[in-house]
């Protein structure tokens, strides 16, 4: 049952993953581009406007499975063990956890209606960029954690207590 549910939820995170940053890259580079380009201005307000009510639902249904398949995810290495007392580990995750809030925080700007926010939506570009910018970051550090060994000292450390709880 636990291999079925942690499965299902890391598919669903880096689903949600490809999805956003996908959908993010491809506003960025090529509708913005050629709407910019081809459009008028009255025509490419009212497309933007029908293409962020829907992506605004994507965007916010994203976040939610980030949050739940992100927690879920946390709390199964925090649930092993396997990290514990790994600083960088720990350095690590709680960055990528606090730039995710960043990107969470730009994306929701970007496709909402906050008068007090007009100006970070007139300025998408480099807005979309930075997002971009800071989801290859946590996909990096994503990666380096996902294949980093824990580190021999922490093993050597906890063989020493195993044998030492084994002993008594």
């Amino acid at each position: 049952m636990d291999l079925a549910l942690f499965t299902t939820t890391r598919v669903l995170h880096i689903a949600t993953a490809i999805v956003l940053v996908g959908g993010t890259f491809f506003v960025r580079f090529v509708l913005m581009p050629a709407a910019t380009a081809n459009l008028a201005d009255d025509v490419h307000a009212k497309l933007r406007g029908a293409i962020m009510a829907t992506w605004k639902r994507i965007v916010h249904l994203g976040i939610a499975l980030f949050i739940i398949t992100g927690g879920i995810n946390y709390y199964r290495v925090i649930a092993a063990g396997t990290h514990k007392g790994d600083p960088l580990y720990n350095a690590l995750l709680g960055i990528k956890i606090l730039l995710a809030l960043v990107v969470f925080f730009i994306a929701s700007v970007l496709v909402g209606r906050s008068a007090k926010f007009d100006g970070m939506r007139r300025d998408a570009r480099k807005w979309l960029m930075l997002n971009l910018i800071l989801a290859a970051v946590i996909v990096a550090i994503s990666g380096f954690l996902k294949v980093r060994d824990v580190p021999p000292e922490l093993k050597a450390a906890r063989s020493q207590a195993t044998a030492g709880s084994e002993n008594n």
